[in-house]
């Protein structure tokens, strides 16, 4: 099973669509709230190459981008492969 980081935000409905999306799949992922730990943000923008808006999501370490990128993925039948789920 891949390894899923998601950099959020509370109330950020991008933040909510994309973990719901994970849920859905039952694919678990490590959120990093950047309210409660505001010191990661700069780990966040080292990682994906200066974005800074969330969500930003790492797949097995690779940034995959945001939400769009995310759901994009999922419409390409590119995300199933890459979380280790049988399409």
């Amino acid at each position: 099973m891949a390894v899923i980081e998601i950099y959020t935000t509370p109330f950020c409905g991008y933040c909510a669509r994309a973990k719901k999306l994970f849920q859905k799949k039952g694919v678990e992922y490590t959120e990093i709230d950047l309210m409660r730990n505001p010191g990661r943000r700069k780990e966040m923008l080292e990682r994906s190459s200066g974005r800074t808006s969330v969500p930003q999501i790492f797949i097995d370490g690779k940034s995959i981008g945001g939400c769009d990128e995310l759901f994009e993925l999922d419409f390409d039948d590119e995300l199933d492969p890459m979380l280790g789920l049988n399409s």
